[in-house]
């Protein structure tokens, strides 16, 4: 597995989302609470470098929030990124 110890992948896990005017997001100060679109039983969606690859349920270990991946999200090859391996 050498040749993929190098790649870097960025994980991020969506929550939910919320829409507010910009003058309001910068009111608020430490500990302020946004309201998401989702609730607490809804699906994750799980990104890697910003493309949907999975959804998941938020799992409480302890003092430890995880992720238990539910569903693989298939793209079909059309929607992949186009590779070019020389110059173009």
């Amino acid at each position: 597995m050498g040749v993929f110890d190098n790649i870097a992948v960025d994980i991020s896990v969506v929550l939910g989302t919320a829409e507010m005017p910009i003058h309001q997001l910068l009111r608020m100060g430490r500990g302020a609470v946004i309201e998401l679109t989702s609730r607490e039983d809804d699906d994750v969606k799980i990104l890697a470098n910003n493309i949907p690859i999975a959804r998941g349920q938020v799992v409480l270990q302890g003092e430890r929030v995880g992720v238990s991946v539910t569903e693989i999200l298939i793209r079909p090859p059309e929607a992949r990124p186009v590779r070019h391996d020389g110059p173009v």
